[in-house]
């Protein structure tokens, strides 16, 4: 898919990412650079060196800058607002939505390789980009996805691990058990216990993460395959991309199925650090944890109804909607079905988002490809339905800051249309996705030496004092 097709178009692009590097001295201008080196870890080793001086600089000349003011409501709020951590892969924007390294999404869909003409990127060319904050070329791509092959074997005692559970266990506790399993091969622990220094953390952090992302596509069709399709397991296929080779394990082989997995797993790969799994991944790695152990944590965040459940709810909620109503429902029965959720002192699923203000543009990609692929599904027309129903409703009930759809509203139905119809397992395809981002993330950790992540918590009584004495 691609959004921008004339010269106009492409001349905004550039103008926006030539702003975005005179505005802020970031990585932005490696962007622009080019290399014939197709080895990643070596690209790393270059860049490492310069962004921990950057980092001690802005410690030592600008350590005391305040960001802002912490108030009462942010603290009772679950921090909303708070500036608090550095995250460097990726930065959401209320109005604009997430951009990564300084790309939006449709940025990405033009800029980044793709496995055929006008296709959708490649995630293994998003890794690239949220590690180095450059541009791949298809050759480094390619490069990068073999790399990823070769680590992709699982050993037995994960699988025994899974196996272990009762089938009916939940996709998202099958697949944390199975992260965990893994964790036993982690190079990071062999190493730390072994006396590495401090300035060598990054690098079996960057083996472990590199395997860990190789590996979580296996280990989630694993346990597709022993819930729904009767233990029947399809062996990966080297000769595949990463998003393709994991739409293939899971049993779906349709080229339009593969180029929705590329996109799929792309635009739910990070969404900055302050989400749920995110946060949680980057807090237990802080206390030096392995890239297992703190993606394990991240998935059991994920897997909260709040977070990444949320994609698996708001399908279930759709199919409620048809089966009361019918698939051709007029909007006016739509409107009642919304307001009689509501009423019933639940949410809709799909809609409003802790952090934007707009239409998000994870649903908005996700909604192109809807109408160049499958316009006449009757989900997703009424995914398109809801679109124009719910914002107004939400809006006239005056407490939503955000009455607009979010990725999980889009999502689902897509992967219904191509027979992926088990909505129990969509939050395990999330957490494979959000293995790239927060792993990218880890190895930066390590790398700037990021410290142990202790704020300060208060009580009630020290709240109450503390406002009757500022009054």
């Amino acid at each position: 898919m691609v959004f921008f097709r004339s010269v106009s178009a492409l001349s905004k692009l550039r103008s926006r990412l030539v702003q975005q590097s005179s505005l802020n001295s970031s990585v932005r201008w490696l962007q622009i650079q080019t290399s014939s080196d197709l080895d990643l870890h070596s690209q790393l080793k270059e860049l490492i060196p310069e962004q921990q001086e950057r980092l001690k600089k802005l410690k030592s000349e600008h350590g005391k800058v305040q960001l802002g003011n912490i108030t009462v409501d942010m603290v009772l709020g679950g921090m909303r607002g708070m500036t608090g951590l550095l995250w460097e892969t990726s930065l959401l924007d209320p109005e604009e939505g997430i951009r990564f390294r300084g790309l939006s999404i449709p940025d990405c869909q033009k800029l980044l390789p793709a496995a055929k003409p006008d296709g959708e990127p490649l995630p293994e060319g998003l890794l690239w980009l949220l590690l180095t904050g450059k541009v791949p070329t298809k050759g480094q791509v390619n490069a990068l996805s073999k790399e990823l092959q070769s680590r992709a074997a699982v050993p037995d005692h994960v699988y025994k691990a899974i196996d272990a559970l009762p089938v009916s266990a939940h996709p998202m506790t099958q697949f944390a058990t199975g992260v965990l399993a893994l964790q036993v091969q982690s190079e990071f622990q062999k190493a730390y216990e072994k006396g590495i220094p401090k300035s060598k953390y990054w690098e079996p952090t960057y083996e472990d993460s590199l395997s860990l992302i190789a590996q979580v596509p296996v280990v989630g069709a694993y346990v597709y395959r022993r819930i729904y399709k009767n233990g029947q397991i399809i062996p990966k296929d080297d000769s595949l991309d990463y998003g393709a080779n994991f739409s293939h394990m899971l049993g779906f082989d349709s080229p339009e199925m593969h180029e929705l997995m590329r996109l799929y797993v792309t635009i739910h790969s990070d969404h900055e650090g302050g989400n749920v799994s995110a946060h949680t991944g980057h807090l237990v790695a802080s206390a030096l944890s392995d890239p297992y152990l703190s993606f394990a944590a991240a998935l059991n965040g994920l897997a909260g109804p709040l977070h990444g459940l949320a994609n698996q709810e708001v399908l279930l909620w759709i199919k409620s909607v048809v089966d009361e109503c019918g698939e051709n429902m007029t909007k006016e029965q739509l409107k009642d079905y919304v307001w009689k959720t509501l009423n019933s002192g639940k949410v809709v699923p799909g809609f409003g988002h802790g952090v934007l203000r707009k239409t998000d543009p994870r649903y908005m990609c996700q909604r192109e490809f809807a109408l160049k692929h499958l316009p006449d599904d009757p989900l997703f027309q009424l995914v398109s339905k809801l679109y124009e129903v719910v914002p107004p409703i939400l809006t006239e009930l005056g407490k939503v800051k955000n009455p607009w759809p979010n990725v999980d509203a889009h999502s689902g139905v897509l992967l219904n249309h191509y027979g992926l119809t088990e909505a129990r397992y969509f939050t395990v395809l999330f957490g494979v996705s959000r293995s790239i981002g927060i792993c990218s993330q880890l190895i930066w950790d390590r790398a700037l030496g990021l410290a142990l992540e202790r704020p300060k918590s208060v009580t009630m009584e020290w709240l109450e004092n503390y406002c009757k004495k500022s009054a």
